[in-house]
This record gives C-alpha cells, sequence and structure tokens, in this order.
C-alpha cells in the first residue's frame, strides 16, 4: 500500500476518534481543543494524499475509491457534529449528504461496470470550501468571529455541493442509463 493510500485510511481512523471526543469528553472547553485540530490534521491528509499520488504517478483504482469516500465521511462527521452543537443548519446537512449519497450510487453503477469516475475539479472545489468552512466553524472558541465567516464558506460549499452534483449527473447519465 502506497503512502497516499496509508493517508487516507489515516483520515478514515480519525473519524471515529473525532466523533468520540465530541460524545465522550464532558468539557465543552476540552472537546473544542480537541476538535478542530483532529478535524484540521484530518483534512491536511485530504490534500496532501492527493499531492503525493500525483506527483509521484501513485494514483491507484483503490486511491481513487478511498479518497472521496474518506472525504465524504470525515464532512459527514463534522456537519452532523456541528447540527448537534447547533453552529449549522440541518437543511445544509441534508442537501450535502443526499448529493453524497446520489454520487456514490452512481459510482457504485459505474464499479458494476468496471468503471471508476474519480472526483472532479467542482467536486475537489466543493470538498475544499465545505472543509475550510468546517475548520473556521470548529474554531469559534478560539477566535468568534470564525462562526460567521466559517458559515458562509459552507454555503458556499453547499452551493458547489448543487451544482456538482447536476454536473456529475450530466456527465455521467449514459452509465445510469446504460445499468436500465
Amino acid at each position: 500500500m502506497n503512502l497516499p493510500n496509508k493517508l487516507s485510511l489515516f483520515r478514515v481512523v480519525i473519524i471515529p476518534l473525532f466523533v468520540l471526543v465530541y460524545y465522550l469528553i464532558p468539557s465543552l472547553e476540552w472537546m473544542d481543543y480537541v476538535l478542530a485540530p483532529l478535524f484540521i490534521i484530518a483534512s491536511l491528509t485530504d490534500f496532501l494524499d492527493g499531492y503525493i499520488a500525483r506527483k509521484n504517478n501513485l494514483v491507484t483504482v483503490f486511491g481513487k475509491f478511498i479518497d472521496p469516500l474518506a472525504d465524504k465521511l470525515l464532512v459527514m462527521a463534522a456537519l452532523i457534529i456541528l447540527n448537534a452543537m447547533q453552529l449549522l443548519p440541518y437543511w445544509v446537512t441534508i442537501i450535502i449528504l443526499s448529493r453524497e449519497f446520489i454520487v456514490t450510487g452512481i459510482r457504485l453503477v459505474a464499479v458494476g461496470d468496471g468503471k471508476v469516475i474519480a472526483a472532479s475539479k467542482l467536486g475537489k472545489y466543493k470538498t475544499a470550501s465545505t472543509m475550510v468552512g468546517i475548520v473556521l466553524m470548529l474554531l469559534i472558541p478560539y477566535w468568534p468571529i470564525f462562526g460567521d465567516v466559517g458559515l458562509w464558506i459552507v454555503y458556499v460549499g453547499c452551493a458547489l455541493t448543487v451544482i456538482s452534483g447536476i454536473d456529475y449527473f450530466v456527465k455521467n447519465k449514459h452509465i445510469i442509463m446504460q445499468s436500465m
């Protein structure tokens, strides 16, 4: 297993730890000092795995599968925690999760046909903006002004979620039509 794939798997391992910190650390103050750094570390692995894979020609079929899956799981966990903390409206989470399930469904149909669909640039922008917004919202205890900025960046990520979802569907509708 190459380094980029190990980084993606590391990101998957951080997710349960991230959720456990939220639910098991009784002091909100201590939780705040752990949640943001965990999410930042996990988000940095997203940048690093892609950069290393492309730079060193280490792109694999497994990497094309695990990288976007790890991103989805990380973002889903963070959005649900932000909902529970009452920092993010539920409708944002519903839109983002719906798009992720639809895209995952299309990817599963493609895999059934022996095809792997890599993440698009628009999807990467969506993920990056959502992750940056989440980081800022998790930094509220340090700098409260980041909450509003982070929320607006998550809204941008939500808009990109809808746009990239439509783009993804249009570009891959032939896969869906062939499977019917």
